[in-house]
Parts: C-alpha cells; sequence; structure tokens
C-alpha cells in the first residue's frame, strides 16, 4: 500500500506534466501563427517547460543539495518548438542509491512527457575537468541558469568555470570549430536546402559571437557590444534583425515538420513562404523569393561575424599587436592585415577601395582586411557610381585585378561579399543571391560564376595539374588567361531577366569591354564565348559527336583554334561549377573527343582525319599487342564491322571488345562484359548476341532493375546482324563497390538472354523529393537526321528510376529501333537524344503517334 501510494502521485504528476506540455506548446504555436514574436515564443516556451520541470523535481523529492541547472539553449532562454532541453544536475558529492534511483525516474519522467531530454550528472570539480577537454561542454556551462538547488553551489561552480576559462584559447578553439563547420557546408551558405542553424550565415555564426561576448564579459547581447564600440549600433540593429529572422526560419521549420528540423528542405519552402506571407512575382515563385531574402541574411551574418571576430582578436590579443607597417599615405599593414589608414579614406578617395584588393595580389604577407577596413568597405560601397565607373583610372585598376598572378579568387569572393562587384557591375546586382531552381545548379548565380572563376584559375597551378592535365596544359599555353576571367564573369550574368541569357550576357560584356577600351580582338573574343558559352556542351552531350556533319558544323561555328581552347576550358569549367554531382569521366570524355575532333578539322584534316577512324585502328591494333594478340588476329572480327562502329568507340573500347571477341565473332552464345569505367565512377558493360527483338528495352529492365542509371548506349548491329552494344552505368546512390557486381552482371545478363526469361521491369520508380517539388515540363520531338535515313529523337523530362525502360518500351511497341542513346542527366534533369530507325516514322501521323505516347509516359 505504501508504495502504491507513493508512486501513483508521481504518475498524477506525471500525466499533468504531459497534458501541460501538450497543451501549452499548443497555445503557443497558435499565439504565434497569429502574431508572430520570436521572443516571446522563446521566452514563453522556456518558461512553460521551466515550470513543468520544476514541479516534476519536488514531485520526486530530490534532495535539496542538488542543483537542477539549465545549460545550452535552454539557459539562454531559447527555446525552439522541438529543442533539445539541455540539463546540468550538479552534485555536492557521492548520491545514495535511493536518490540516484530517483534521479533516473526524473529523467525518465521528463522523456514521457514529450521533452527531448540532454542531461548530465557530474559534481563541480567533474564539471570543471569534462569543461577543461572539451570546448563544447565548456561553451553549455556558459549559458547556464539555476532552475533548483543551493545558490551557493551553482555559484561555487560559476566562479570556478569562469577561473578556469582563458579567453584568448576559447575564442582560438570557437574560430577552429566555426572553420571545420564551414568547412562541412563548402564554405557557402548558397546551398539548395541549407540549414538555418548550422550552414555558414545560420544562427550558430550568431551564437558564436555571443559565446566568446560572454566568455570574455564583453556582455550579453548586440547593444553592449556596440556600447562597447566593437561593432557600431546601425550593425547591432542588423544583427539583432537578422537573428530574428533566422530564428522565425527555425520556429516554423519546426512547427511545419512536427520535429526538429534545420534544414530548409524543398518540401517545406513553399508552405514556409506562406507562413512568412511571402506571394510570388512576375518572375519568382514564393519560395524562391523567400530563399533569395535567407540568402542575402545569411550573407549579411556572415559579414558582421567576420567584422567582429576580428574586432574580438584585436581585444584578446592586444599585448602581441605590433606597431602598423607602412605600405603607402592610404594604407599600412597590421599583423599582416591590410588596414587603411585614416577611416575617411574611401569615402574622400573611393578608388582606394580597388586598390585595396590590388594591394592584398601584390604583397603576399597580407592575409586579410582590417574590421576597420571591411566596414569602410561596406559602408562606402555605393560610391561605386556611374561616375566611378567612368574613370579610366578605376576602369584599368579593376582589369588589373582580373590579370594579377595571384589572389584572383580570393579577391573577386570578397568584393561580390561586401558589394563592391555588384556597384561596379550593375548587372551583377540581379543575380546577388538568385538561386537557379532547375536541380542542376547547387549554387546561386553569383556564386556559381565564383565556382567558374576559381576552376579556371585552377587551370594555371601545377599543384592541381593531375586532376587536370590536358586543361593545365592548354591554360598554360594561352596567352592572355584574363580574357576567360572577364567571360566566366559574364556568362550567367543575365540570368533570370527572361529571354536567352547568352545573348543577353553578350551585349552586358560588350558594353563592358568597350568601355574598359579592350582590344576590338579580345571583345570579340569575350562576346563570342559568352554567347556560345552553352554551345560545346550541348553539342558534345546531345548530338552524335562521331557524325562527320556534327564535328564540321560545330567547327565552322568555333571558326579558329583559338576560339575552340577558349570554349573548351570555359565549358569545363562550367559543368564543373554547377554541382560536385553533375560532372563525371564520362562527360569529361565526350567533350575531349570533341575538342579533338574538332582540333584536327580546323587544322586542317578531313572529316575523316579528324574523326581519327584511322588512327583508333591503329591504336586498337596497338593496345591489342601490348595484350599478346598477334597482328592479323583482328580481322575476321573487324571485317563484320563498318566504319560506324570505329567512329563511334575509342581505340581503347575497340581494343576491349576485340580482345573478348576475336575468337569468336559468330559466337552461337551472348557474351557479356563488364569491367571499371575510367577513373572508377561506374561500369561499362559490353554486350554481344544475335540481334533480337525489343533487346534494347530487355537491357534497359534489366539495369533498371539493378538500380542503375545508364549514362551512354551505344547500340550497333554488325554485318552479320548481331548487337554489339555498350553501356555506360552509374549507381545514382554512389555506390563505390562496382567492382564486386561485375561477376553478377557478367552471370546473370548471360542468363537471360540465354533464355526466354520475361523481361525485366524496374520496380522502384518512386520520384525523387527534389523532382515532386521543381517538376519538368517533358517535350518531346522526333525529325529526320541530314542525311534522311534516320531519325532523331530528343527527349527532356524529369529523372526517374525506370524512366529509360518506359522509353524503351514506348519505342518497342512502335516498332522504333535503336541505333545509339545519349544519356545526359543534369540533377534531376534528364535530357537524352536517340538515334533511331523504323518503319512507318517518315509518316507524319505515325511519328505524331510516337511522340504523344512518349510525351504520356515521360508525364508525372
Amino acid at each position: 500500500m505504501t508504495v502504491q501510494a507513493a508512486v501513483d502521485p508521481l504518475r498524477a504528476a506525471v500525466r499533468a506534466a504531459r497534458d501541460t506540455v501538450r497543451d501549452g506548446e499548443k497555445a503557443l504555436a497558435a499565439s504565434y501563427r497569429e502574431r508572430p514574436l520570436t521572443r516571446t515564443y522563446l521566452k514563453g516556451r522556456t518558461a512553460l517547460v521551466d515550470g513543468v520541470i520544476k514541479r516534476l523535481w519536488q514531485s520526486y523529492g530530490l534532495p535539496a543539495d542538488i542543483a537542477l541547472i539549465a545549460t545550452g539553449g535552454y539557459g539562454r532562454g531559447e527555446l525552439h518548438p522541438h529543442s533539445d532541453v539541455d540539463l546540468l544536475i550538479l552534485l555536492p558529492g557521492p548520491i545514495a542509491e535511493a536518490d540516484e534511483a530517483r534521479l533516473t525516474g526524473f529523467v525518465g519522467a521528463l522523456w514521457d512527457i514529450g521533452l527531448h531530454i540532454g542531461h548530465s550528472v557530474r559534481t563541480v570539480d567533474e564539471c570543471i575537468d569534462t569543461a577543461h577537454q572539451d570546448v563544447t561542454i565548456q561553451t553549455n556551462l556558459l549559458e547556464k541558469r539555476l532552475l533548483s538547488g543551493p545558490h551557493a553551489l551553482f555559484d561555487t561552480l560559476d566562479t570556478r568555470l569562469h577561473a578556469d576559462l582563458d579567453v584568448g584559447t576559447f575564442f582560438a578553439a570557437k574560430e577552429r570549430e566555426q572553420e571545420q563547420r564551414y568547412a562541412r557546408y563548402q564554405d557557402s551558405p548558397y546551398a539548395l536546402e541549407p540549414n538555418c542553424k548550422e550552414s555558414p550565415g545560420g544562427l550558430r555564426d550568431l551564437q558564436i559571437l555571443g559565446w566568446v561576448s560572454r566568455a570574455a564579459g564583453l556582455g550579453d547581447n548586440w547593444r553592449d557590444l556596440a556600447r562597447r564600440r566593437l561593432i557600431t549600433a546601425e550593425e547591432a540593429n542588423e544583427l539583432r534583425s537578422a537573428e530574428r529572422f533566422l530564428q522565425h526560419v527555425r520556429i516554423r521549420l519546426h512547427l511545419l515538420a512536427g520535429r526538429a528540423e534545420d534544414r530548409l528542405l524543398f518540401d517545406h519552402q513553399e508552405n514556409l513562404a506562406k507562413a512568412f506571407g511571402i506571394k510570388p512575382t512576375a518572375g519568382k515563385r514564393a519560395a524562391e523569393v523567400l530563399m533569395q531574402r535567407y540568402y542575402l541574411t545569411a550573407k549579411k551574418v556572415m559579414q558582421l561575424n567576420t567584422l567582429l571576430l576580428l574586432n574580438y582578436r584585436d581585444v584578446f590579443f592586444e599585448k602581441e599587436r605590433a606597431a602598423p607597417l607602412f605600405i603607402n599615405e592610404r594604407f599600412q599593414s597590421v599583423r599582416d592585415l591590410l588596414d587603411i589608414r585614416r577611416d575617411d579614406l574611401f569615402e574622400q578617395t573611393p578608388g582606394a577601395m580597388l586598390e585595396a584588393f590590388e594591394l592584398l595580389q601584390q604583397r603576399s604577407e597580407l592575409t586579410g582586411m582590417t574590421a576597420r577596413t571591411l566596414r569602410a568597405l561596406w559602408i562606402n560601397r555605393r560610391r561605386i557610381n556611374a561616375r566611378f565607373r567612368a574613370d579610366p583610372a578605376n576602369r584599368a585598376r579593376f582589369l588589373s585585378l582580373l590579370q594579377a598572378k595571384r589572389g584572383i579568387v580570393h579577391n573577386f569572393r570578397r568584393m561580390n561579399q561586401y558589394g563592391i562587384l555588384s556597384n561596379y557591375l550593375p548587372p551583377w546586382r540581379k543575380i546577388s543571391c538568385q538561386m537557379q531552381h532547375d536541380l542542376f545548379h547547387v549554387y546561386t548565380v553569383d556564386q556559381h560564376t565564383m565556382m567558374v572563376l576559381r576552376n579556371l584559375r585552377r587551370f594555371t597551378m601545377g599543384e592541381h595539374a593531375h586532376e587536370y592535365p590536358l586543361m593545365t596544359r592548354l591554360m598554360l599555353a594561352y596567352q592572355d588567361h584574363w580574357l576567360l576571367y572577364v567571360a566566366s564573369l559574364f556568362h550567367d550574368i543575365a540570368k533570370g531577366r527572361g529571354g536567352d541569357h547568352s545573348k543577353l550576357g553578350m551585349v552586358d560584356a560588350r558594353n563592358f569591354c568597350e568601355q574598359h577600351d579592350m582590344d576590338p580582338a579580345d571583345t570579340a573574343l569575350v562576346e563570342w564565348l559568352v554567347e556560345n558559352h552553352l554551345v560545346m556542351s550541348h553539342v558534345a552531350q546531345k548530338e552524335d559527336i562521331t557524325d562527320p556533319a556534327v564535328v564540321e558544323r560545330f567547327a565552322e561555328r568555333v571558326g579558329n583554334e583559338e576560339r575552340l581552347i577558349a570554349l573548351y576550358l570555359l565549358t569545363h569549367a562550367d559543368i564543373r561549377g554547377t554541382s560536385p554531382k553533375v560532372w563525371n569521366g564520362w562527360k569529361a570524355r565526350l567533350l575531349e573527343d570533341l575538342f579533338h575532333a574538332t582540333q584536327r578539322l580546323l587544322r586542317g584534316a578531313s572529316a575523316a582525319e579528324a574523326l581519327g577512324l584511322d588512327d583508333r585502328q591503329q591504336d586498337a591494333a596497338r593496345i591489342l599487342r601490348y595484350f599478346g594478340l598477334r597482328p592479323g588476329t583482328e580481322n575476321a572480327l573487324w571485317a563484320k564491322l563498318d566504319s560506324v562502329y570505329f567512329m563511334r568507340h575509342s581505340a581503347d573500347e575497340i581494343a576491349w571488345h576485340t580482345r573478348h571477341l576475336y575468337h569468336r565473332p559468330d559466337s552461337p552464345e551472348p557474351v557479356v562484359k563488364a569491367r571499371l569505367s575510367e577513373g572508377g565512377e561506374g561500369l561499362q558493360v559490353m554486350v554481344f548476341t544475335h540481334d533480337q527483338r525489343d533487346l534494347f528495352k530487355r537491357l534497359c529492365g534489366f539495369f533498371g532493375k539493378l538500380g542503375y542509371t545508364i549514362l551512354d548506349a551505344k547500340v550497333h548491329t554488325t554485318r552479320h546482324n548481331f548487337a554489339l552494344d555498350s553501356f555506360v552505368l552509374q549507381d545514382p546512390g554512389g555506390d563505390a563497390h562496382y567492382r564486386e557486381h561485375i561477376a553478377l552482371i557478367e552471370h546473370e545478363l548471360i542468363t537471360r538472354l540465354s533464355t526466354d526469361a520475361p523481361i525485366d521491369r524496374p520496380t522502384d520508380t518512386r520520384l525523387s523529393r527534389k523532382v515532386r517539388h521543381f517538376p519538368v515540363t517533358p517535350a518531346v520531338r522526333l525529325r529526320a537526321d541530314d542525311s534522311g535515313k534516320h531519325y532523331i529523337l530528343t527527349l527532356t523530362a524529369a529523372d526517374r528510376p525506370g524512366l529509360l525502360f518506359d522509353i524503351a518500351d514506348t519505342l518497342a511497341y512502335h516498332e522504333v529501333s535503336v541505333l545509339a542513346a545519349k544519356i545526359s542527366t543534369l540533377g534531376e534533369r534528364v535530357e537524352d537524344t536517340f538515334l533511331v530507325t523504323g518503319r512507318g516514322l517518315s509518316s507524319d501521323a505515325h511519328a505524331l503517334k510516337v511522340e504523344r505516347d512518349l510525351a504520356e509516359k515521360l508525364t508525372i
């Protein structure tokens, strides 16, 4: 009876607490939606949890000499809807078993009532030891708040923590922590789905500033820092405004997701915009308007974070500060940072803003700018106006920034971050923080441009030559690198304006070049590169570059070798600058093949020589000799292959096929071989068998069921009616164990081709989360090729498992045979091109029926 009597009040207390938390959180959420005030919500939820925890603490009858302490965000009084509730149970010394059992019951009860608890049980000595070893624990304890228990014990912990805390060491540790976090998020807040807490420019950037301030006793809020002149009053307001916006984002995300979700996932962006009351504009969806606001806020947070950390460093390491080193009458060096010699320098001499960046390039000992210089740049950025841009000295200096031998990317990133670039190049303003919601680019337009500039610069650096050997050789032989940098700045500058951004950007590029008195030939090159920056990628990935006519047309458009090299370098840098997932060895090979073929054509070779038909056969024969095959061994097989085969396959591929087929060119059984693709980024699969109905469909079904994406397909029929098909496969999940799959593919595919097995159908046809929120309107076009013998089928659609099988299924139904396929996957979007043939395609009505049926299959 006694035990039961003791248990029942506890159960009742837990039930009451659970009801209080549930009802209280519902009321807080409703109140917030009606009148969204971050402070009211965060403090309200903190007060709600405080009351519940204190009552439960009393219900469990824990000893009065134990202190219950809130830490971390809870200690700070900022509890978001699904934030963890961090608690420290501070013991005066060893604890009795009975009390330990009650503590365990108390913590379990907190979970039972629906709180996410992070707790620790320590003595003061243990707190000091763990804080000394782990800066995260030390940081959590900086924001402690007594909930229940003896003040004396709490004060003892507080005194000893501050006595043990070395501010300089703590500051350095938090700086390193931020650097590591930035590296984890690629130093960019501009991801498609940023984390509003952890990404650069998120809440964590602001919290670090607060932690350092509390550790050093500089204050508890932004106004305190402004009073100490570590920031200006305007910057304090900007910090508070940014903090409030990010808190709104996090609160609404938690409420929308119903869990602790800090990522601005596509699933939530549209609803989040609606919660903010954001309406779509003529050119942007509501989610895009919201995200641009988010990116601009994150950019501002990063700026202010940099300024304040620099000022903290001056305070904490004042004794280490050496005397300024004179550079000229306008600038000096302070601890290897560029510093203005008077506060009104940029106000009185606006041109010195560009000089500051020039000095960073010229003097390798300078690692950045002081907070005073960065602040002055930001305040005076709008002095870069029409008059400033018309000044010949400023124009010459801006070009010199592009022509420098070092520091170009760092400088232009700084100029973009602090508004210098958008004021010097007015069209840049429209692409600043503009997201490209095409599931292909993962950066904003301005950040993508910085990535392209970075890639071009890497082609000039020996330390990256192993990554880009051909690019490095071409770039180092190219006399005026800086012309490519100009083209990179303008290649996407007209994105989002409507119309063809290549042609609109070409006009901006021409105006820039003429205003800066560039040589007419250089102007023509830059203008041409901007207008044509998508052409090489399009031809390589969507057209048959083994067709002499295709290469001849491309060469005619390029005109000369200088343009070809410049376009190749820019195209390579552009594709690699869109997304880490978009580039692969297959795309590199396509571009390189097109480059070499066009280069030979421009140097006077015939179309056949340019495509290297004879060279390929000779190179393939040479490779076969390395494998011990005697001269002439290949003749029996090669006699059954036509020139189209040799044009469409590289020497390496020809040799690989021949090694496995030279002794069985009439094999009664299917031959299937697989190997790692160049660079190990996927698999190449060769299939040799008697031609049969629906073979392409059967192969697509087999690979689709295994979960592979087909990047490339070369479908060839020999002179003796055998199919010799080649595929490049990739696991979209990034599976690195390709080698282990080779035997499986070879065995299973031979079995299916040797028997009358039913055609495999992909079982997983689920759409990716991104595609659901950014649907792609399908487009299908079927037209005769220039020869009039075959047809070119182009398809654009949202990517999904089983897509290629559905296409093959539809073509098989209409008795359309695939001669070659070029599969181009751009993020979650596919742009595929097929060379096809079939009875009835010459009839407009039949061709239209094929197009309509394909479009129906592609529609989600």
